[in-house]
């Protein structure tokens, strides 16, 4: 291709387990949480030590084995906040600062004056809670020294385009202020995920981070002055799960997201599985560097990619507004649980070439006899059948039934660390494209 610039492949890192697999299975930048201002306090995240030493730093430990990889971290700290999370925040960006962190995204207005007072070197980037959905108010972020704006999800592809070109000088850098998009991940109901419905049915507050996802629950609607009629949640006798979207995937679309100006591609998913971070990253990485090396083979191998994300968790996959408002087909009214199409039996934790025995730690249950395939940061990897495997003194055995048991499989071929074994799941349903129909 010209001299188009690749776009960032922006991963998501729930703990430090999830970040080594991001970084090694593709990503080029990752975004996490400390302990508290993320949105996301459901998963595990980054302990910081207070004092402001790096020893006691998950943060800085994360951050310094990213960029000995060179990959960016950016932290997150964009809750909507009251102000009692104001005291602690100034000096928490100042640490952030000295860890090298290489960006802060925030979504309050307060909050981002308190990072370009505490530590005006940082780049700050805008969140996509801010709702950035016109290019005034990406010019209004640029003005008052944002580094980069994720625009808001219920954007299409013609509307992140006019921005781009408001912003001025298209992808060669002379915009300023940088444009992410999110490409993959779950969809929030609610706009550009500010939501109340949390707050009122779990008293948990979804804008602070605590979230209790009231729209993958059960609902009826009725409307009692009009008995008799059928509305589309009342499809069967057990409810229906009207507010709960499929999942974004626009891995079909990505020459119309760099023609747009997209500068970096955002994947969801902090409080996913490190298997869904590493199918994911893998599977954009590898369309990414296709589409730059070779567009042709970017188009054969779309259905390839679809494949490798629909093996991982997911609710079916939509590409959202890109090409305008979703339509009824774009929601799971019968369920709002994940479909997938494999399971996670274990990560590759060494390999032994003179016995040709692999230490693997287990996830999920597998025996004997099972099919498993070797998921690899590149390449292929290959599928073998369970004929031998042993505890760590050497006992066989017929099967890993203990969580995170370490065990010793007789594989077929090397295998590496951070490699995973995954066997197909029971019942997988058949892959679903999010390609639209014309949607050039």
């Amino acid at each position: 291709m010209g001299a188009v610039k690749k776009p960032e492949l922006l991963a998501p890192a729930g703990d430090f387990e999830k970040l080594r697999y991001a970084v090694n299975y593709g990503a080029d930048a990752v975004y996490l949480s400390g302990p508290r201002f993320g949105l996301r306090a459901r998963s595990r995240n980054f302990a910081d030590d207070e004092t402001g030493a790096e020893t006691g730093s998950e943060i800085a430990e994360a951050i310094r084995y990213a960029h000995g990889h060179g990959v960016k971290v950016y932290v997150t700290a964009n809750i909507f906040a009251r102000n009692e999370d104001l005291s602690r925040m100034g000096e928490y960006f100042k640490r952030l600062r000295a860890y090298g962190a290489d960006g802060l995204i925030v979504a309050d207005p307060g909050v981002f004056a308190l990072a370009r007072e505490a530590a005006p070197d940082l780049p700050v980037h805008i969140s996509t809670q801010a709702n950035n959905t016109n290019f005034m108010a990406v010019d209004f972020w640029k003005r008052l020294g944002a580094s980069r704006v994720c625009l808001a999800r219920e954007l299409s592809i013609h509307e992140i385009k006019k921005i781009d070109e408001f912003m001025g000088m298209g992808r060669d850098g002379g915009r300023g202020t940088e444009l992410e998009v999110f490409a993959h991940g779950a969809m929030c109901m609610s706009y550009s995920g500010r939501c109340l419905l949390s707050n009122y049915l779990a008293g948990r507050d979804g804008n602070r981070g605590e979230c209790a996802q009231p729209c993958r629950w059960k609902y009826h609607l009725m409307e009692e002055k009009r008995p008799g009629e059928f509305l589309p949640v009342f499809e069967d006798g057990r409810g229906a799960y009207i507010l709960s979207p499929k999942d974004l995937c626009l891995i079909e679309y990505l020459p119309e997201l760099i023609d747009a100006g997209a500068d970096s591609l955002k994947i969801e998913g902090r409080v996913k599985s490190l298997y869904y971070t590493a199918v994911t990253v893998k599977a954009y990485r590898q369309a990414i560097d296709d589409y730059f090396e070779d567009p042709d083979r970017y188009g054969r191998n779309k259905p390839h990619y679809i494949k490798q994300l629909s093996r991982a968790s997911h609710r079916g996959f939509t590409a959202g507004f890109l090409f305008g408002a979703p339509d009824r087909d774009q929601h799971n009214y019968d369920s709002g649980a994940y479909v997938r199409g494999c399971d996670f039996v274990a990560v590759v934790l060494d390999y032994d070439e003179n016995t040709g025995l692999a230490a693997i730690e287990q996830r999920n249950k597998f025996r004997l006899g099972d099919e498993v395939s070797v998921l690899t940061p590149k390449g292929d990897g290959f599928t073998q059948t369970v004929g031998e495997l042993y505890t760590e003194e050497g006992e066989a055995v017929p099967g890993a039934p203990h969580p995170q048991q370490i065990l010793r499989l007789r594989v077929e071929r090397p295998v590496a660390p951070m490699d995973i074994l995954i066997e197909r799941a029971a019942g997988a349903e058949a892959i679903v494209s999010a390609r639209v129909p014309d949607a050039r």
